[in-house]
């Protein structure tokens, strides 16, 4: 199939471009930057999601658009509020639009676990609203789509703003192991490339009618545990440093705090290990760091 990632040159766009092209699909990708790891196969165009002419021109002729771009990081959204409106509710309703128009088979949005939370801030506000608008366009226009809703998901490519690759960065650069929340959290983690085959899996036949479907890890797993796994592999003698901060955004023990429509939670049948996706990462960000 002819398919479009928006956002594909990011750290789960880019797997998941991967991905697509590992299974004989025809890939383009719509980013402000080309990827470093973007290999030839895939067309790439560079461009902003909100210019509606450039969103006009990459839609038309493609079979399934995935949309993956946006502010994605917590702590942006917080400071920022009026840009992640215009940044992840306004660009998506074009999309939408121009599907509808140019009858895409299917719209697949990238959204989060934290639309069920009272935390996650203006960006849990912005993937929810964004949903309310995707339910609607598939109830008045007809617009066949997914709404994948994203775990704790790590691997390489991942920049500092994700905890773990923050983690391992710190621990590599100044030999200490520093987590900014408590020492109790759980999180459902599951490695990018997992989440990558699940989000391809998503075109089968299997989800034609499981419209919002979770993407996250099978089991919950203390953070204490993973940073455990990483002083280990790395040999840190200090002891773990737990800031416990209660800055609005993330949660503890679980994000849930209501479910107003159905999902179906989504597992890969083998998971890749979180020792060797720790040692991965381990190895990815010193080669990317130079460390």
């Amino acid at each position: 199939m002819n398919i479009l990632v928006i956002g594909g040159s990011g750290f789960l766009g880019s797997h998941i471009s991967d991905e697509l092209q590992n299974r004989g699909h025809h890939v383009t990708i719509l980013d402000q930057k080309k990827s470093k790891w973007a290999n030839n196969k895939a067309t790439f165009i560079s461009g902003d999601i909100k210019d509606v002419s450039i969103l006009e021109k990459v839609i038309k002729n493609k079979d399934v658009v995935y949309h993956f771009a946006g502010i994605a990081d917590i702590g942006e959204c917080l400071k920022n509020p009026l840009s992640t409106a215009n940044t992840n509710i306004i660009p998506t309703i074009n999309i939408m639009n121009l599907c509808a128009k140019n009858k895409v088979k299917k719209f697949i949005f990238a959204s989060t676990i934290y639309v069920h939370s009272s935390q996650g801030g203006f960006y849990r506000v912005s993937k929810k609203s964004s949903e309310l608008y995707i339910i609607e366009f598939g109830r008045i226009f007809k617009l066949n789509f997914n709404i994948l809703r994203y775990g704790t998901v790590y691997g390489p490519r991942s920049n500092l703003n994700n905890n773990l690759s923050r983690i391992i960065f710190n621990a590599l650069t100044k030999n200490i192991l520093k987590y900014p929340g408590s020492s109790k959290a759980l999180r459902k983690i599951i490695h990018v490339k997992d989440a990558a085959k699940l989000s391809v899996d998503i075109l089968g036949k299997k989800f034609l009618n499981k419209k919002v479907v979770l993407i996250t890890g099978k089991k919950f797993i203390e953070i204490k545990e993973i940073i455990k796994k990483v002083k280990s592999q790395l040999q840190i003698k200090e002891k773990i440093i737990y800031e416990n901060s209660k800055n609005l955004g993330h949660y503890i023990k679980s994000p849930y705090v209501n479910k107003e429509i159905k999902e179906y939670s989504c597992y890969p049948k083998k998971f890749i290990d979180i020792d060797y996706g720790i040692s991965e990462m381990i190895d990815f960000m010193r080669k990317e760091y130079n460390i």
